[in-house]
């Protein structure tokens, strides 16, 4: 295995690196807990009949996802969606 690489499921090798996310919750987050989530810009939309809180940002590597999608949990915020973003800031494409 190449330092710095990890197998996937898929047999294939991810590098450890920092990634940009688009993660999207509902309801919204008090602006208390706003450092826990420090570096990532934090906004918020209303969609039909309820608020949603959307962060977006770098995140170191797929541990600091982990953790963060962890204190959504304990903060009982339901996820709506996770979206990893390319360079530009949009949504990368899937992989077959």
């Amino acid at each position: 295995m190449i330092e710095g690489r990890a197998p996937t499921p898929g047999g294939e090798n991810i590098m450890h690196e920092q990634a940009g996310y688009r993660i999207i919750v509902r309801g919204e987050l008090s602006e208390r807990w706003f450092e826990w989530f420090d570096g990532l810009d934090l906004s918020f939309s209303k969609a039909p009949g309820e608020l949603l809180t959307i962060l977006s940002g770098p995140v170191a590597d797929q541990a600091a996802l982990r953790g963060m999608l962890c204190k959504l949990f304990d903060l009982n915020l339901t996820l709506i969606s996770i979206q990893r973003l390319d360079a530009e800031g949009n949504e990368e494409k899937q992989r077959e």
